[in-house]
């Protein structure tokens, strides 16, 4: 154990707490060997240890017998999708190499596998202090007739599954070269399945958005025109699109990802606080970075014994648990049973990996999450006792959340903050927020140099939903929106109303703004179309101009 163990403190006390990696080879191939933690507490790492293996070895202590860690370690592998798992009964030594306490054993393991269906292929007795049936044959068990560890090792089958499957290529990030007249915009990510070549149309998910791949970029590789399963790389397009990083690549002639902000979900919980209804986490599911809600927990399954309990209220500590998830925006996946690569999903609370889990099913729902906080927030709104109508006589104004956006940050800051000058000179109750503004004490990484973050989002819906009740002309400057921010930042505001202006070109796919603004136009001329918009939707009145 010494040869992976290589912390001190595993050392001291004899188990193991991180993950480690060996590599060897046989006559047959080359093998990467993940050490993974068994003890509850280090569950965290067994999972990350296990996330990419093709084949498990589940060890089990021959004189403790099956433990809680052994049932739940079977059923966490399972519910990573490895199918080829053997057992390895170590420590036969110290049970005299008993033939009566093997078979016991792996009766009993057989049979809990059985439940989560996973077919052992093998239950190997060894001695690892001894050697016994690790490379060769023992003459301790001579009743056992079965393969080593390592011509097992040599009889689990190499698996390339991703290549058969449709395309998924996770965005992560979109690069642009200017050198040299050098006008590329790389499209850069992990692809997770499948394969894709130049000429093939492929599909940005959730946005919808198509084109074809012209040409596959890679750093100091020769001229290619595929792109594989496994490769990180970049693609460049015929047509020129704007998406942002989190979105899903795949072929337009492939099956396409599921869309939608609900979903069921097995989830294995490691936080240090229960998983609560109603909290904010963070989802990463491929390259998707977003906000998550816990919606309902169906049932929680006691992974060791595999009973369900019903009706519980929050996913405690080691729960294993289906439940109901809600994103504040679509986002595009996999069920597990389709794509398992592009099916599964972290969970992080407090700058922590809290939770894992897989997608079992796409959930279609007429009611949402932020539906029914505006819902609940409106029962208990305190009305002022100034009606909209004595605003409208007092200010010469109705009140309006007016959003500037486009792809420019300078243009369409330098839009909202003249419109707000213009609107002010003719002694209107008027503010414009930068978007700095919302963003100042926002954590690190919730900031975004692409635009709103969802938490901005919700920050600044709610902050309208107060200034338009104020009855003032709430101005807002945010590149880079799309047509799910529009679509939250309406229902956050409501019951009141907003209008759209976009600067340089329309930006959204479904949204259709109330004024698209020329970037030719000097900024006065801007700032004059959207005071004339105001007027034909009756926000100014006329006679008090």
């Amino acid at each position: 154990a010494f040869l992976l163990d290589a912390l001190k403190d595993e050392r001291s006390q004899g188990i193991t707490i991180d993950t480690a990696r060996c590599f060897f080879k046989t006559d047959l191939r080359r093998y990467i060997i993940i050490d993974a933690p068994g003890h509850i507490e280090f569950l965290k790492n067994m999972i990350t240890g296990a996330a990419r293996a093709d084949a498990a070895f589940v060890v089990i202590d021959a004189k403790e017998g099956i433990r809680e860690n052994s049932k739940r370690h079977g059923y966490m592998v399972g519910m990573m999708g490895i199918r080829q798992v053997s057992v390895v009964v170590n420590k036969m030594d110290l049970i005299d190499y008993s033939k009566e306490g093997y078979d016991a054993l792996c009766s009993e393991y057989r049979e809990f596998l059985e439940r989560i269906n996973i077919t052992p292929l093998s239950f190997i007795p060894v001695s690892g202090i001894n050697g016994d049936n690790i490379a060769d044959k023992s003459e301790a068990t001579p009743w056992y007739e079965g393969s080593t560890v390592l011509e097992q090792m040599d009889r689990f089958e190499k698996i390339d599954e991703r290549l058969a499957m449709p395309f998924r290529m996770p965005l992560q990030d979109v690069y642009r070269f200017t050198e040299h007249g050098d006008d590329r915009r790389i499209f850069a990510g992990t692809v997770e399945t499948g394969s894709a070549s130049v000429g093939d149309e492929v599909v940005f998910y959730p946005s919808g958005k198509r084109s074809r791949i012209k040409s596959v970029e890679a750093f100091n590789l020769p001229n290619r025109d595929t792109i594989a399963a496994g490769e990180s790389m970049g693609l460049t397009l015929e047509t020129q699109i704007y998406v942002k990083p989190g979105e899903l690549i795949a072929k337009a002639d492939d099956p396409a990802p599921r869309v939608g902000s609900r979903f069921r979900a097995n989830l294995f919980w490691m936080g240090r606080k229960p998983m609560l209804k109603g909290k904010r986490y963070k989802l990463k599911l491929g390259s998707i970075r977003t906000t998550i809600q816990l919606v309902d927990v169906a049932n929680t399954i006691d992974a060791s014994e595999l009973t369900s309990v019903k009706n519980k209220q929050q996913v405690d500590r080691h729960d294993v648990s289906e439940c109901i998830f809600e994103t504040l925006r679509p986002v595009a996946f996999d069920l597990v049973g389709d794509i398992r690569f592009t099916g599964r999903l972290v969970i992080i609370d407090d700058y922590e990996i809290a939770g894992a889990g897989i997608v079992l099913e796409q959930v279609e729902s007429d009611q949402s999450v932020l539906q029914d906080h505006v819902e609940k927030r409106e029962l208990s709104w305190g009305k002022s006792t100034i009606s909209q109508a004595e605003r409208l006589a007092a200010y010469g104004h109705g009140s309006k959340f007016i959003v500037v956006t486009g792809t420019g940050k300078s243009l369409v800051d330098e839009t909202a903050a003249r419109l707000e000058k213009v609107l002010f000179q003719r002694k209107f109750k008027t503010y414009c927020l930068q978007l700095g503004n919302i963003a100042s004490g926002l954590d690190s990484d919730i900031m975004s140099e692409e635009g709103l973050t969802d938490e901005h989002v919700r920050r600044l819906g709610e902050l309208a939903r107060i200034l338009t009740d104020s009855g003032q002309i709430f101005i807002t400057s945010a590149p880079n929106l799309d047509d799910y921010d529009i679509d939250v930042l309406r229902v956050l505001n409501s019951p009141n109303e907003i209008i759209v202006v976009t600067v340089g070109g329309n930006p959204f796919d479904k949204v259709v703004p109330d004024c698209e603004l020329d970037s030719e136009d000097d900024v006065s001329t801007r700032a004059d179309a959207v005071v004339e918009l105001l007027k034909s939707k009756h926000v100014i009145v006329d006679y008090q101009i």
